[in-house]
């Protein structure tokens, strides 16, 4: 665990770099060898947008990341949030809350609030838009959106208390983690089941990507299922059930075009529309 510490504790922006890309690579692989769905759509392509609203997210996050810096800072100098008040225990113990209460605030938190504040959701529904979920679509976020998740993570390490090098821990373990929920991966039932109980499984996650509610509003965990079963927004659907989109932009011409996509939050909302291919 010192090894781990002493690693995050220190991790450059590169090693950061190659895990958000060895990520990608890795899911990209396996989802082409053993896919889920066979998608009907020009991979490269679809990934061009997903790779360019990825590149804005770590953009945006480097840009601000001295505020988690100085927010990390704060907390141990002040011995506030969470895991300062906490007794003296193990640090593997300490690690693990600390994940925990970074993924309950920094992801499920975030995640729910974007779907239930109609002003955020114009931008979390750029990431719903996507009809062929694939491992790139872990970093499908409109600017505006990568700003607020931001904004979720700051005030989780501000209430976690969390030092910096959790916070690089927990932030690698994210992005990981989505990338595998996202996988276009055919893996074992029993497997994804199993794994649900602890973490969120690709199959898991899907449900959240199914284009009508109550199952877009279910499953909005990352790293961790707990707070989905906890909190009463776990649900289940069957992979063969499953229709990938939002019913509100399900045409090809909008959700598979970068400008129009930068373009949703600025526009009037509008009610579900039929599906059709075009």
């Amino acid at each position: 665990m010192n090894e781990l510490v002493s690693y995050f504790s220190t991790i450059s922006s590169l090693h950061r770099s190659l895990i958000l890309v060895g990520g990608i690579t890795v899911f990209w692989l396996i989802e082409n060898n053993f896919p889920l769905f066979q998608l009907q759509y020009h991979k490269w392509k679809h990934a061009k947008i997903n790779f360019f609203l990825t590149f804005t997210t770590i953009l945006i996050n480097f840009v601000l990341a001295f505020i988690l810096l100085q927010t990390a800072d704060w907390t141990i100098a002040h011995q506030f949030g969470i895991l300062q008040w906490l007794p003296e225990m193990s640090l593997l113990l300490y690690t693990i809350i600390g994940l925990l209460l970074l993924d309950l605030i920094g992801a499920y938190l975030a995640h729910l609030v974007e779907h239930k504040i109609k002003f955020l959701w114009r931008f979390h529904i750029i990431h719903h838009t996507d009809t062929w979920i694939d491992t790139t679509t872990a970093n499908r976020h409109h600017p505006g959106e990568s700003v607020i998740r931001f904004a979720f993570t700051a005030l989780g390490v501000l209430i976690v208390g969390s030092p910096m090098w959790l916070v690089f821990l927990y932030q690698s373990l994210s992005v990981v983690a989505s990338q595998f929920n996202h996988a276009n991966i055919n893996m074992p039932k029993k497997l994804d089941k199993l794994l649900s109980y602890c973490i969120v499984s690709p199959n898991m996650h899907k449900i959240h990507h199914h284009y009508v509610l109550p199952y877009t509003d279910s499953n909005y965990g990352n790293i961790f299922s707990i707070w989905d079963r906890l909190f009463g927004t776990f649900t289940y659907l069957p992979t063969d059930k499953i229709i990938y989109g939002v019913d509100t932009h399900m045409l090809e011409s909008e959700h598979n075009n970068l400008g129009k996509l930068l373009e949703i939050p600025l526009k009037k909302q509008r009610t579900a529309l039929p599906i059709k291919k075009e």
